[in-house]
């Protein structure tokens, strides 16, 4: 199940989301491609990653900013600013530009935080945008719980795009990285679940103050829960490749 668009598309450019994903592609690319080997990346992700251990012996506060413009890989970007481009635009339009730079940024200093006190010795370094993207998408959730999502389902050969409120999409994604996290150890590496939760929470609690200032419940009311603009209407195009009909012989006989 993976979020590929909304259907709300903002009212306005969203020139500090679009510039947040500028920063990450272009600072991903230039060390990925400028760095000579393995072992400068490695070094360069310990330098300027989150590493637990050097907070806690009282070094490298500044990873806490430095960290969530990193990625370890391709994919790894492309997720991260994938999911920015569809829930960072609505967000930037309510908000406004600076606000919503200081709740994205703020969203990512709490996910760092959580993932710090999950394993305070860790020597393993955390880097990436997902944290404070997981803030945005608390935000989302508080103020537009049924803007409708496309998701891309996938299982084995079966695949179909579904629009599914967000409420939905946003709860069932936060489920599985409490979940996650609660099973997996915080210093084994791979994904840092506990930022996705730090950064959730933090990125919903920050949007409460905006909720109630635009009336809390009766915000949703007014909105139908979704951002306050025409929804966008995607439709699926007829593809140009032939369609085999089951119940023929096929050549082999």
């Amino acid at each position: 199940m993976f979020p590929i668009r909304d259907h709300n598309p903002s009212g306005r450019r969203p020139i500090v989301t679009l510039c947040l994903i500028g920063a990450n592609v272009l600072i991903f690319v230039a060390y990925w491609l400028g760095l000579p080997s393995e072992e400068a990346l490695g070094r360069f992700f310990m330098e300027f990653g989150l590493v637990p251990a050097r907070i806690s012996y009282g070094e490298g506060y500044w990873t806490f900013v430095s960290s969530m413009f990193l990625h370890g890989g391709w994919m790894h970007l492309l997720g991260n600013m994938l999911f920015l481009h569809i829930f960072g635009d609505n967000l930037e339009e309510e908000m406004g530009h600076l606000p919503y730079l200081g709740f994205y940024l703020l969203s990512g200093f709490g996910a760092a935080v959580l993932q710090y006190l999950a394993e305070p010795q860790s020597m393993v370094p955390m880097v990436g945008a997902s944290g404070a993207i997981a803030g945005v998408m608390g935000g989302y959730l508080l103020l537009f719980p049924k803007a409708r999502v496309d998701v891309f389902f996938f299982f084995v050969v079966f695949f179909r795009i579904i629009p599914i409120p967000a409420w939905i999409v946003l709860g069932i994604w936060f489920a599985i990285q409490l979940g996650s996290g609660w099973m997996t150890p915080a210093d084994m590496g791979g994904v840092a679940y506990w930022a996705h939760v730090g950064g959730f929470v933090a990125g919903l609690a920050a949007s409460v103050p905006l909720w109630l200032r635009r009336g809390g419940t009766g915000f949703w009311s007014r909105t139908h829960g979704a951002p306050p603009h025409p929804e966008a209407e995607y439709r699926m195009v007829r593809t140009s490749v032939p369609r085999v009909r089951r119940g023929g012989r096929g050549p082999w006989g």
